[in-house]
């Protein structure tokens, strides 16, 4: 799950998002209300974490716009004013929840598992391929029941080709989604993960589940033969 932090305070916001990446989320952080409302626009988020005091646009402002725009991701307000006219008035602009500061991170991701499970029809909370099912908010993996045990980059590499099985998957593609980076011709890091979930597949199901296209990616399919749906870019 991908989640868009919103925060002018730099350490509140580091504090966020290593807690997030450490529950295995993929994370951006804005630092004004005009870079979240871009960022809002190209990307699709699971929740944005908005604080209302921002440079440039404040929360509201956000909100509205991306509510104007038709986006319906959840919101949850991040704030110091708990006052009641400051709530309705988040609320009224577009925000699902609000959390005032400061608060303690087990409330902050227990609220946002909330919202995840209130996001709409086209969010699937369990993904499942073959043998294999992902719950995306409990943050479990089971193959046959049995139950993996995945480290928080395979488990994100995983939840990415069910979102996507039978297509080939490119390794610049992994790098941006998995981990926010661009593409370095020298690193192995997305065979080396890779690597390590087919193994952990392939064991608990007792037959080969990923194909390797050379010099491309990856894909996510159970017979191994025959050629992928497409390749994604």
């Amino acid at each position: 799950m991908k989640i868009l932090i919103v925060e002018d305070d730099r350490k509140v916001a580091g504090f966020i998002e290593q807690g997030l990446k450490e529950e295995g989320y993929v994370v951006d952080v804005a630092t004004d209300g005009e870079e979240a409302t871009l960022l809002g626009h190209v990307y699709d988020y699971d929740v944005i974490l908005l604080d209302l005091v921002l440079p440039k646009k404040n929360g509201f402002q956000v909100a509205m716009e991306l509510r104007r725009e038709g986006r319906n991701t959840p919101i949850l307000m991040l704030t110091s004013r708990d006052a009641v006219e400051d709530v309705v008035r988040g609320l009224d602009a577009g925000a699902d929840d609000y959390l005032a500061k400061p608060f303690r991170f087990e409330e902050l991701l227990a609220r946002i598992r909330a919202l995840c499970r209130r996001g709409g029809a086209e969010r699937l909370e369990i993904l499942r391929y073959g043998p294999i099912s992902l719950d995306r908010l409990k943050h479990v993996a089971t193959v046959d029941d049995q139950v993996l045990d995945l480290t928080p980059k395979e488990f994100q590499l995983l939840e990415y080709f069910l979102l996507h099985p039978e297509e080939v998957v490119r390794r610049t593609t992994l790098l941006e989604k998995v981990w926010d980076m661009h593409f370095d011709p020298e690193s192995n890091v997305v065979d080396v993960h890779v690597g390590n979930l087919r193994r952990k597949l392939t064991t608990a199901a007792g037959e080969p589940l990923f194909s390797t296209v050379r010099g491309v990616g990856f894909c996510l399919r159970r017979d191994g033969k025959g050629e992928p749906a497409r390749i994604d870019t």
